[in-house]
């Protein structure tokens, strides 16, 4: 007689954080931080031509890849949540990559406009893949117990120990 057990995938505690995840992108703030993710991708996919350093082959080469590569990233957030949270890391190290490319770049590259451009989409697009990162299920906040659900229990039953 042979049993075949159900997958981790089945399992009730991996479905319910499933869910958590899938409520916590479609609130207001996942939607928004996915959208904002989506925009500041492509602006800096597009920032080449539209600041004027597409001149500069290398830079704007990596500032390309960056943007396309970001965009892809942040935008596969809200759908499966659980499944792309660690995109949202990847997608701040190439925002990092973005703000010291300037200077990481062979060539004469660093011009004033290259550098503020990147400095301030990649800071842009930092806070954004960490706010994404951040995200939790109201539900994880609540189930996790830890140090303040705990201080909360204790402060709860020294309470009626002293009305007694």
């Amino acid at each position: 007689m042979t049993h075949t057990q159900p997958g981790i995938e089945q399992h009730p505690d991996l479905l319910e954080l499933r869910d958590d995840y899938e409520r916590a992108t479609a609130t207001n703030r996942g939607q928004a931080t996915e959208a904002m993710g989506l925009i500041a991708g492509t602006y800096l996919a597009a920032s080449p031509w539209i600041v004027g350093f597409n001149g500069l082959s290398t830079i704007t080469v990596s500032t390309l890849i960056a943007g396309i590569a970001y965009a892809l990233l942040m935008g596969g957030v809200g759908r499966g949540y659980e499944r792309t949270h660690s995109k949202a890391w990847a997608a701040a190290v190439i925002a990092l990559w973005t703000i010291i490319s300037p200077w990481c770049i062979a060539g004469d590259v660093s011009t004033t406009r290259t550098i503020t451009n990147n400095v301030i989409v990649g800071v842009i697009a930092l806070i954004l893949a960490l706010a994404t990162a951040s995200m939790r299920p109201d539900g994880a906040r609540k189930k996790g117990g830890g140090m303040s659900e705990a201080m909360s229990g204790l402060r709860g039953s020294q309470g009626g120990a002293s009305s007694r």
